[in-house]
């Protein structure tokens, strides 16, 4: 089964950029074979939705709450896949988790429920 470790977490100012890599932990397995969705959640809140990125051709979509600020990307000689956050926002602050299906095809909503392998998570925290 497919293993993700998501990282780039961190502390940043608002306005601030960070970038956060999504690779599988075992080798292998190449990301490029699944669609990947990036999902946040903040304290006391469900987990959300943020940036998916399709397999069969990197179609992308955005939730509006990022749209203009946020890029997906694959770097496939890399295996790895990346969530660009620029412009970042204090609303921005929780565990972002990357997450895998070989199935899906990014488009509208995409829900948790519909990827079957997660990262760990990683912190963001947009403060002054």
């Amino acid at each position: 089964q497919l293993q993700l470790v998501d990282s780039g977490g961190g502390l940043v100012q608002p306005g601030g950029s960070l970038r956060l890599s999504c690779t599988a932990s075992a080798s292998g397995l190449t990301l490029d074979w699944y669609a990947i969705g990036w999902f946040r959640q903040a304290p006391g809140k469900e987990r959300e939705g943020v940036s998916c990125i399709s397999s069969s051709d990197d179609n992308t979509v955005y939730a509006d709450s990022v749209k203009g600020r946020f890029t997906v990307s694959r770097d496939n000689a890399k295996n790895t896949v990346y969530l660009q956050m620029n412009s970042l926002k204090p609303e921005d602050t929780g565990v972002y988790y990357c997450a895998a299906d070989p199935d899906l095809y990014c488009s509208g909503n995409f829900l948790a429920a519909d990827f079957a392998s997660w990262g760990q998570g990683t912190q963001v925290t947009v403060s002054s």
